[in-house]
């Protein structure tokens, strides 16, 4: 695995070993970018089930400014500050340590991405999407990123969010919400 494009891309990625994460492809993750950007003129992206970071990392590699990962597990903590490091740029990236519910209660401020990938799909990213709605933690332009396995639907609607695309990509599907 490896960063597709901008700042670091080609940089390598370590991923986790083991079923506990399911890492995106490189050709997911360049299709996920081709369509929601491909580049940014800045903005704060949240990773809310960041896995090995590869998501939010890419979305700074191409022009985010800044990015919260969050991840509960002990190994991929360690993955992920392994791939933050090779950016060289270690101060672009805060990682919270905790279960995207704590996260949730404790985040300030408002994102312009956020990516969710969570292991229970179609319950959790509802639940999630309404707390970030309640808690004011979505911009106005913000842009939603859900990757599930292809047999998840997804509602058209979570609270004031409307389902803009959806794409199938081999066993993994890529909602995109927006307000």
């Amino acid at each position: 695995m490896r960063v597709v494009s901008g700042e670091y891309g080609g940089r390598p990625l370590k991923t986790l070993a083991g079923k506990t994460t399911r890492p995106t492809t490189d050709k997911v993750k360049g299709a996920i970018f081709n369509m929601i950007g491909p580049y940014f003129d800045g903005g704060r992206v949240l990773d809310l089930y960041a896995g090995s970071g590869s998501l939010s990392i890419e979305a700074v590699s191409r022009g985010m400014d800044t990015a919260v990962q969050v991840e509960k597990d002990h190994s991929a903590q360690s993955v992920i500050l392994e791939n933050i490091k090779m950016t060289k740029e270690i101060n672009k990236f805060t990682l919270m340590k905790m279960p995207s519910e704590r996260a949730l209660s404790v985040l300030t401020g408002q994102f312009d991405l956020v990516l969710l990938d969570p292991p229970y799909a179609k319950e959790q990213i509802t639940k999630n999407l309404m707390t970030m709605q309640e808690r004011e933690l979505l911009a106005a332009d913000v842009i939603v990123v859900c990757e599930t396995d292809k047999m998840v639907d997804l509602p058209d609607t979570i609270g004031a969010l409307q389902l803009s695309k959806q794409k199938v990509y081999g066993i993994s599907k890529i909602s995109i919400y927006n307000f």
